[in-house]
């Protein structure tokens, strides 16, 4: 029962945490008006740049963002595989809340290796190699409409009387800040990782009071809470038991310990699946202790949350292609981790 407890404890934070952390990049995308993608010129090396960054913000906004670009001719493959390398899907806001020292590391490491990726496959294949399809009609590049994010003037009538999609996400955020002030979600003890959450919910908690109903309604509750909420939620804890359960009968750290090779290319393949969820495991593993971080590099190179569910209605071709190029560069990093004792 207390194993139960602490899964479900474990989840709820890790959920509340991603969750502000999606809405908080759903703010600052829109509030920006999409200022990072007008940086995007002609020279190969600023696409490759530029892509790499969308790709390393957490969530799936930033390889959207590339997808898109690549559908409408804007960018090539390599920013397209560049973009891919670097994200690791809503995986990425996981690992911030279970190590987040390690995760912005090894965030800066993918960006910088998913450039030289990028160029690498500019390189190797020319452009009639896989010719682009004609723009896509269907996959919109999101232009960021007339939002104004904080309308001053305007907030105290927004309240006159609040809607029932601000009622409800400022009485749960609220409620989630409460409980992480008193220490009874996330870290007991006062450090560095409950001050960063306690911030973080505060920052959310401000979003969700302030912003237009446009936003809320399309951008946050619809887009965050209805989308990705339960979809986190059911995976993080049903990850986290079924790890719990397989602790409790095999000794897998010993287990894992005797067939790294193994569980590095497990992981790499599982991350050929466009899909957020299953790649938890190795996530949950690296955060136990229990698998080394050359197994959540691999898995984190080749996976990409849902960041190339898109691509299918543009090029199922460039869908394959980048994955296997993604694939093949996940492998070869993992083992030379692996050699090197990471």
């Amino acid at each position: 029962m207390t194993a139960a407890i602490g899964v479900f404890h474990k989840a709820l934070m890790i959920t509340a945490f991603v969750s502000v952390m999606l809405l908080l990049v759903e703010y600052l995308n829109v509030q920006t008006y999409g200022a990072l993608l007008r940086l995007i010129r002609t020279t190969r090396w600023r696409q490759y740049g530029i892509a790499a960054l969308l790709g390393a913000v957490p969530g799936c906004l930033g390889a959207y963002a590339v997808v898109a670009l690549y559908a409408h001719r804007k960018v090539g493959l390599g920013a397209l595989v560049a973009a891919m390398i670097a994200t690791s899907g809503d995986e990425t806001f996981v690992m911030l809340a279970l190590f987040p020292a390690t995760a912005l590391w090894m965030t800066a490491g993918l960006a910088l290796l998913g450039v030289i990726a990028g160029w690498a496959t500019d390189a190797l294949f020319p452009v009639s190699w896989l010719p682009q399809q004609s723009d896509c009609k269907n996959l919109a590049l999101h232009d960021q409409e007339d939002c104004r994010c904080f309308p001053r003037g305007e907030i105290l009538a927004q309240w006159r009387p609040p809607s029932a999609y601000r009622a409800t996400l400022v009485a749960g955020l609220a409620l989630v800040l409460l409980t992480v002030l008193t220490g009874q979600l996330g870290p007991v003890a006062w450090g560095w990782k409950r001050i960063t959450l306690a911030l973080v919910m505060g920052l959310g908690l401000f979003v969700a009071s302030t912003v237009p109903e446009h936003f809320l309604e399309d951008h946050l509750w619809r887009h965050v809470v209805l989308q990705h909420v339960p979809r986190i939620f059911l995976w993080t804890i049903g990850v986290l038991a079924v790890m719990a359960v397989i602790e409790h009968f095999v000794d897998l750290r010993s287990n894992v310990e005797a067939n790294q090779g193994m569980v590095l290319l497990t992981a790499s393949l599982v991350g050929v699946f466009p899909e957020s969820g299953p790649h938890l495991a190795f996530v949950t593993m690296f955060a136990d202790h229990v698998a080394p971080l050359s197994v959540l590099v691999a898995s984190s190179i080749v996976q990409d949350g849902h960041g190339m569910l898109p691509l299918l209605a543009s090029s199922k071709k460039a869908f394959f292609v980048v994955k296997l190029i993604n694939l093949v560069v996940g492998i070869a990093v993992g083992f030379v981790l692996l050699a090197l004792g990471f």
